[in-house]
């Protein structure tokens, strides 16, 4: 695996090195001995996937709430997603500040967001597929969002008009939540 740091603290891209042969390819796309050697979680305890029907899907933005927080690797493995994340930890350099990353089925990259990071996706293809790998297990109680469209962050989307779920779509202001 490739890793390549975005330039929000401690979130990286991480492409694969796949091995070829007339048959296809084969690659690591988790190696808890390199997470650690790079400082980040190594620990997957809950695997999910979410199926978007339609182009233009936009879920997020979500986070998990102390002591709950996740670390996220996100990965597209069918269609294409702008995935999206900003970083809301208030001791960081780079905190409110986000970054966005294309995943495709293609270029088989994925996402990997610290804990106290939000996650959002926008889907850019029909019949897109997101698989996401965590390091806590998922606390109803401790979810928490901020809105797609927040001016606090300034987030930049491909596609106007998204579809959007209620709950996404209602999230009031950051600046009210801090």
């Amino acid at each position: 695996m490739r890793f390549a740091a975005l330039p929000l603290a401690g979130a990286y891209v991480i492409d694969i090195e796949p091995i070829a042969d007339d048959r296809g390819f084969f690659a690591r796309t988790f190696c808890a001995e390199e997470f650690l050697e790079l400082g980040l979680e190594p620990c997957i305890a809950q695997c999910n996937i979410s199926h978007n029907r339609k182009k233009g899907t936009l879920r997020g933005m979500h986070y998990q709430a102390a002591p709950h927080q996740e670390a996220k690797i996100v990965r597209c493995v069918r269609g294409a997603i702008l995935d999206v994340i900003v970083d809301l930890r208030r001791d960081s350099s780079t905190y409110r500040h986000w970054a966005a990353v294309e995943l495709t089925a293609e270029n088989r990259r994925a996402v990997y967001a610290p804990k106290d990071f939000a996650h959002g996706f926008q889907t850019l293809a029909d019949e897109s597929d997101v698989y996401y790998e965590m390091s806590a297990r998922f606390v109803a109680e401790a979810s928490r969002g901020i809105r797609w469209d927040d001016p606090a962050f300034g987030i930049q989307w491909p596609l106007t008009d998204p579809i959007l779920s209620r709950r996404d779509g209602a999230y009031p202001d950051y600046q009210l939540n801090e």
